[in-house]
């Protein structure tokens, strides 16, 4: 006879990961399987979303797809189980699944509402990086789960019984701990929300829809303002609501922390690159850069890391929480990317100690992936200066929010054809306008101008990436 624990050797459940530095939750994008299919250690089962980037996840067992538990588009906990695989597919039926799951759903019907000021302890390792905590990875009951001449009650108190010889506790609504403190907050009980999660669970918006106020029915008028749906519009619609989540709704955080954490102060320069853009056409033919991309920004990158060089205070970082000046002294340049899913900002690794070539490929691969939507978060963190090509969009220039933790941006604009006095001259010659925004907790008005007036210096004569670099 099979036993639970055999059952439970044999169905693995593989769970969502911290996919990148601590984050919470992340939604699932596209599945690549399907229950029934084999899969392998290590083959990409599907697609997820985190605030920072898409994410492709590897199960880490052989065996047959039993279960998925939910479904694209969904927005799934950390620790929270996604997949169920049969590892041990020819060991014949084993009515694993239901027995466990009624089990689960016993043990998970009384959490334990955790203080708002415990610190997490107990963190343990996931497929990537380390997850929650141990109390934060347990999975939520679910529907339908029934003991064959038994009522649901008495089928979850035999199990219960079962597995530690005591009887669950009262029944209670189902909902995550930052579920139950809104709820809290809002003077909403939870055994009187209707729950519209994935297995019974109360949701956020089911706590806001039953905190809403009922509005009396009202005859229908040109006023009226017909409800919003989730990114769905009417053929006769004025408005379309989006939700915001994933890489857009980190943005908005992100801008939102920076604009009114640091004083932002934002200088500007025009500047004559018609030599630039001669050493550009130059490097194209060159064979040490055969087979790589050559374009301003590679040269306006390697003008910023100069000026950086020259004036290393501002590759520096404020830490609040020691009220402590971080001066870096490594260079990972971040370049701002717009992609279908927001704004991301890989960075490429020390940046400083790359040659032209190298940081070239570097350029190149950055842009590559950042279009395929395969950045990782990895490839997004630990940035210490950024650049944003605001030119490419016609643009003359712009003033730049700070990427947070970082302490100066540089905004680059079209390079046009204008006139311009050279060598007591007025001719046409080619003319960019940059702007550098700073941190001015960190860096004061002198040391801003000297980085912004060397990239200048260096974009109208060349040169000086030789003699300064």
């Amino acid at each position: 006879m099979t036993t639970m624990t055999e059952n439970a050797a044999r169905y693995r459940e593989f769970k969502m990961p911290d996919v990148g530095e601590g984050l919470t939750e992340a939604e699932i994008l596209k599945w690549y399987v399907k229950p029934g299919d084999t899969v392998t250690d290590g083959q990409v089962v599907c697609e997820v979303e985190t605030a920072k980037a898409a994410v492709e996840l590897p199960v880490p067992y052989d065996g047959v797809v039993q279960k998925l538990h939910f479904e694209e588009g969904v927005t799934v906990d950390v620790g929270t189980a996604i997949i169920t695989v049969d590892v041990a597919p020819d060991s014949g039926y084993a009515p694993f699944a239901e027995a466990a799951e009624a089990a689960e759903a016993a043990t998970a019907a009384a959490p334990a509402e955790p203080a708002e000021d415990e610190a997490p302890k107990g963190r343990q390792p996931v497929l990537v990086g380390y997850g929650v905590s141990e109390a934060s990875t347990k999975r939520r009951p679910r529907k339908g789960v029934s003991v064959p001449e038994q009522a649901p009650a008495e089928a979850l108190r035999a199990v219960q019984t079962e597995l530690n010889g005591q009887a669950p506790a009262a029944a209670r609504p189902l909902a995550k701990p930052p579920v139950r403190k809104l709820a809290k907050d809002l003077g909403i009980d939870l055994a009187t929300v209707v729950p519209t999660g994935p297995d019974g669970i109360v949701t956020r918006e089911d706590v806001h829809a039953a905190a809403a106020p009922v509005a009396e029915p009202a005859p229908v008028s040109r006023e009226t303002t017909p409800a919003p749906a989730e990114a769905v519009q009417a053929s006769d619609a004025r408005e379309t609501r989006i939700p915001v989540k994933g890489v857009r709704k980190a943005t908005a955080q992100a801008m939102i922390g920076s604009a009114f954490t640091a004083p932002h102060v934002t200088e500007f320069v025009t500047v004559d690159v018609t030599r630039t853009m001669k050493l550009v056409e130059q490097l194209k033919s060159d064979k040490d850069m055969a087979g790589l991309r050559v374009n301003p920004l590679l040269l306006i990158a390697k003008a910023l890391l100069v000026a950086i060089k020259r004036n290393p205070d501002v590759n520096a970082s404020w830490d609040e929480v020691n009220q402590e000046i971080v001066l870096k002294h490594y260079v990972n340049l971040g370049i701002a990317a717009a992609t279908p899913r927001g704004l991301i900002v890989p960075n490429i690794k020390d940046a400083h100690a790359k040659t032209l070539p190298q940081l070239a490929e570097s350029l190149g691969e950055l842009v590559s992936t950042a279009r395929e939507g395969k950045t990782s978060p990895a490839a997004m963190s630990g940035g210490t200066v950024t650049i944003t090509n605001v030119g490419v969009f016609g643009v003359d220039t712009g003033t730049p929010i700070l990427n947070p933790g970082e302490a100066a941006i540089l905004a680059v604009g079209a390079i046009k054809l204008q006139p311009w006095v050279h060598k007591g001259k007025v001719k046409p010659r080619q003319v960019t306008t940059l702007a550098l925004s700073f941190d001015h907790r960190l860096v004061d008005g002198e040391l801003g101008s000297k980085v912004l007036a060397d990239v200048a210096a260096v974009l109208e004569q060349p040169k000086r990436l030789i003699t300064w670099g």
